[in-house]
């Protein structure tokens, strides 16, 4: 039959003091002829015993060799107490807190297993702290603050900002959990090449390849569902100098924009600063580096050529897909998704030649 522990954590705590002006009544000693005994003023044997001054190392040897009570003893009382007070100070912070941690999609990174669950707004707080690995609310603003200059000041971010940042902590912690080798970007590009080839399996047969060829080269890839008011679909961000880390929501569950967002999270590692995070959202306005990170992915994903000589030649038509995804390697449903964006074709056109992507 097991056992069940549980760890005590008293509401109260005796100061050392106390208990050092017991020992002196029942010796009937007093505070001065104590402090004439330890060669301490009576100030300061004053002072411990109202808990104005702490009893140090060698106080407590003083007090071993003057009462016969072990040094560890008084030590461990001391370190005990001020362990209670700290705690009951932290209490009082947390408290103050729970505004701040209102803010979060708690009760889903509960149910995710990130977050313990809480009955108390310090439980709760406390929580949240520690799964972003920061001390207090402005800790947390200063090592997040960059996610503003990431999300493009939209309107959207000012309403979610904390549940964007809760995805991208996520990714981080999924992401320290992958071993990746030292980033070498021509490996890297190497394996794009080759997770291009891939866009024709099913999720089960492609999912661990694609994961494998950028642990190689130093890519850790991570798939992390979307968390309320986030709208993502995917980001990018380096973890060191020598580790880069791309994170995709599967917002959208078509293979057309699965691929177009992975190759796209890729070229801003290909492409752009070490310095940056990329956060994509639905709706977002462009940026420079956004319509690069989009050109790198169409290209690479169906070559201007190729697509060129298909929209100009005959009309298109589910067979002239089908052909042109063979001849390239790729699922037909990338070249629908995109003759679809650009207008080629309407929306409604050629949509069974696209496949769901979903993980278990």
């Amino acid at each position: 039959m097991s056992k069940t522990r549980y760890a005590f954590t008293p509401d109260y705590s005796v100061p050392p003091g106390e208990i050092l002006a017991e020992m002196l009544e029942a010796r009937q000693l007093s505070q001065a002829e104590l402090a004439a005994r330890c060669e301490l003023s009576e100030k300061h044997v004053s002072q411990i015993i109202t808990g104005k001054a702490s009893i140090t190392s060698d106080t407590a040897l003083l007090l071993e060799r003057t009462l016969g009570v072990a040094a560890s003893l008084w030590l461990n009382l001391e370190s005990s107490h001020r362990l209670y007070l700290a705690r009951q100070a932290e209490r009082t912070k947390l408290e103050e807190y729970a505004s701040w941690a209102a803010e979060f999609p708690r009760r889903e990174l509960a149910a995710r297993g990130y977050v313990a669950s809480a009955r108390t707004a310090e439980e709760r707080v406390k929580g949240l702290l520690g799964f972003f690995g920061v001390t207090s609310p402005d800790a947390w603003e200063r090592q997040y603050a960059q996610l503003a200059v990431a999300y493009r000041g939209t309107e959207a971010f000012a309403r979610s900002r904390e549940a964007v940042a809760a995805w991208l902590r996520i990714g981080e912690i999924d992401a320290s959990r992958i071993d990746t080798a030292q980033y070498d970007r021509a490996a890297f590009r190497g394996g794009l090449q080759e997770i291009r080839g891939l866009t024709r399996l099913d999720p089960a047969q492609f999912e661990p390849r694609m994961v494998a060829l950028c642990q190689a080269a130093g890519v850790a890839l991570v798939f992390v569902p979307e968390l309320p008011k986030t709208r993502l679909s995917g980001a990018t961000r380096w973890l060191s100098a020598d580790r880069a880390m791309i994170i995709q929501s599967l917002r959208y569950r078509t293979d057309d924009q699965f691929w177009f967002t992975f190759f796209h999270e890729a070229a801003h590692i290909l492409l752009h600063g070490k310095r940056t995070i990329f956060v994509d959202e639905a709706g977002a306005e462009k940026t420079a580096a956004e319509d690069e990170a989009d050109r790198f992915a169409a290209d690479l994903l169906i070559p201007p050529a190729a697509y060129r000589q298909f929209v100009e030649g005959a009309p298109p038509s589910r067979a002239r897909v089908e052909k042109l995804a063979n001849r390239l390697g790729i699922a037909p449903g990338i070249v629908v998704g995109r003759l679809q964006h650009d207008g080629a074709v309407p929306f409604n056109w050629f949509q069974d030649l696209k496949r769901a992507v979903q993980f278990a």
